[in-house]
């Protein structure tokens, strides 16, 4: 059913390509591919602002630090800042020996030449010409039949072959795409880079690139394999061959396009850092090299500081990283839901360093690329006790009891549903602090002593009751239960403790002990903390702070 403007029936399916054979959904990547950033050409040309000189220079050295051995570094003929910049790689002498930078060119004779000329003195080049050879781009655009551009790419390559042997001091690799390939009859994109690669003649010690871009994305991942696949089936040379994908995300599936592509048989594959590109974007390189990482892959590229990668990126591009992106957004680590919390939580404190990583939520360690466990949990009004606990263990060294991770989470609940806000982990450490450490006691330890015969303890003390002096004395197995015979028989208050948990704050003969309480009073119940160097101390500030809490209750209520 259409609606005005919005009508479906203008556009016709994409035919899947006959192909009944194929092998590429039983096939796994075990390697990873050959990586070439086009950020510096194909990238810049999608930004409202092209980069300076300065920034590519900088970003070239991120992308050469990053691991890259191939990189697309602009269209010297088709644009002076371009030319500038590939001239001051090359007499600046910026190019590492072990790093090949490419150039795009159409298939025209007097941009090839420029081209050419634009890298005079490179070690080693990759000279990329391409032409259209998609239905839409023959019949609407160039109004050509396929003799015409089949002649176009020939002629082509044949420029490229002549000017590489005027200048023998470069090392050449060739390469060809037949621009908008996924909108190409599959056996005419075979039949006009046999053309190609009949003037090139490459070998298996001197291979040609052959790219076949998804220029727009027109089908599911799924068929671009198949294309691919079909395609290295009956292209001639084919060990001789490299195959190269550049996929664009129209459909937002670029990179599932692209590993499904070299499952199909591509070995090859360029995009660009955080998926810049034209309309949609090109194949976010960081997103597939992070995916074979997290499948125990060696991606070849070093992505261990992310944060860093993105801040260059967002400099030299203007653009900003969606707090979503996978691996390189601000919060794709981050649990805000309380089973999710809870989960990781409990995943992490059962993580042995070095063991092998499996953690609910999280397909990687967020550590390898920079980031902290304290971005991994963050709190709102949706989180639950995980995200409180985890956040007041892992930053503040307080590992709460289940039953007060309970408690204390609709305190936290509380305060967000209120706000509508996230809440900081320092916010939520001023809140605990406030309700249990530095609350108001009505109830608070003076002076005390403590003796001991037959396996009895003797509990003698004064306490501030009220603001006023209050003397007591029991016996009991321990101190804590001396202390609780004496209080009860000095107030007349009939409670019992539910819950006791304490634990180290730190290491070392300096660290402090933190006492957790809970006790019971007519089916309520109420909880105390408190920290001291003395164990006992911090036991009975703890049980005083459960006391203050019934009996400024009680005393509210009178």
């Amino acid at each position: 059913m259409s609606s005005g403007r919005f009508d479906h029936s203008k556009y016709k399916p994409f035919q899947p390509i006959g192909i009944k054979d194929r092998t590429w959904p039983d096939q796994v990547i075990s390697e990873a591919p050959t990586w070439c950033s086009v950020d510096l050409r194909d990238g810049n040309q999608a930004l409202i602002e092209p980069m300076s000189v300065v920034q590519k220079k900088k970003l070239f050295g991120l992308l050469v630090e990053l691991g890259f051995k191939e990189i697309e570094v602009g269209f010297p003929a088709a644009s002076q800042p371009d030319l500038d910049f590939v001239r001051s790689l090359i007499e600046e002498n910026r190019v590492p020996e072990d790093v090949t930078i490419q150039v795009l060119t159409q298939a025209r004779s007097e941009l090839i030449q420029r081209t050419f000329e634009s890298l005079k003195g490179a070690r080693r080049a990759i000279v990329h010409v391409y032409n259209s050879t998609s239905i839409a781009q023959r019949e609407k655009v160039f109004r050509t039949d396929k003799a015409g551009i089949i002649a176009i790419a020939v002629a082509g390559a044949e420029e490229v072959k002549r000017c590489a042997e005027l200048q023998p001091e470069t090392e050449w690799v060739f390469q060809y795409s037949p621009e908008s390939f996924t909108g190409t009859e599959i056996d005419f994109a075979v039949e006009v880079c046999d053309a190609v690669n009949d003037v090139w003649n490459p070998t298996p010690d001197n291979p040609s690139i052959i790219n076949v871009p998804s220029t727009v994305e027109m089908a599911t991942p799924n068929i671009y394999a198949d294309q691919v696949e079909w395609f290295c089936r009956h292209i001639k040379y084919r060990d001789s061959v490299i195959v190269s994908l550049h996929t664009h995300n129209d459909r937002s599936c670029a990179v599932g396009a692209a590993e499904l592509a070299v499952m199909a048989g591509a070995q090859r594959v360029e995009g660009t850092l955080l998926g810049n590109g034209e309309r949609t974007g090109n194949m976010d390189i960081v997103v597939m090299a992070m995916n074979l990482y997290s499948q125990g892959i060696d991606p070849k590229l070093d992505l261990h500081d992310m944060d860093r990668i993105v801040s260059v990126v967002r400099e030299c591009t203007q653009i900003d990283v969606h707090p979503r992106q996978p691996y390189s957004g601000d919060l794709v680590f981050t649990a805000f839901s309380g089973s999710h919390q809870d989960a990781i939580k409990k995943c992490l404190d059962t993580y042995e360093e070095g063991s092998t990583w499996e953690t609910a939520y999280l397909p990687i360690d967020p550590r390898d690329i920079g980031r902290t466990y304290q971005d991994v949990i963050r709190v709102n009004s949706q989180s639950g006790k995980g995200g409180v606990a985890y956040v007041l263990s892992n930053k503040f060294g307080f590992e709460l009891p289940r039953w007060l991770q309970i408690e204390f989470s609709r305190v936290v609940q509380k305060v967000t549903e209120d706000s509508g806000q996230e809440i900081h982990p320092d916010e939520i450490w001023d809140l605990f602090n406030r309700h249990y450490l530095n609350n108001e006691k009505v109830l608070s330890l003076e002076n005390f002593t403590i003796e001991k015969s037959e396996g009895r303890e003797t509990f003698k003390a004064h306490l501030d009751y009220f603001g006023e002096d209050l003397s007591i004395s029991g016996e009991g197995d321990g101190v804590l239960g001396a202390f609780v015979e004496a209080l009860q028989q000095a107030i007349k208050i009939d409670f019992e403790i539910m819950e006791y948990g304490e634990h180290a704050l730190g290491q070392g003969a300096d660290a402090e002990a933190v006492t957790y309480i809970q006790i019971r009073c007519d089916g309520r119940r109420y909880s105390g903390v408190a920290i001291s160097k003395d164990i006992i101390a911090s036991s009975l500030n703890a049980f005083m702070g459960a006391v203050s809490q019934l009996l400024s209750e009680q005393r509210a209520a009178a």
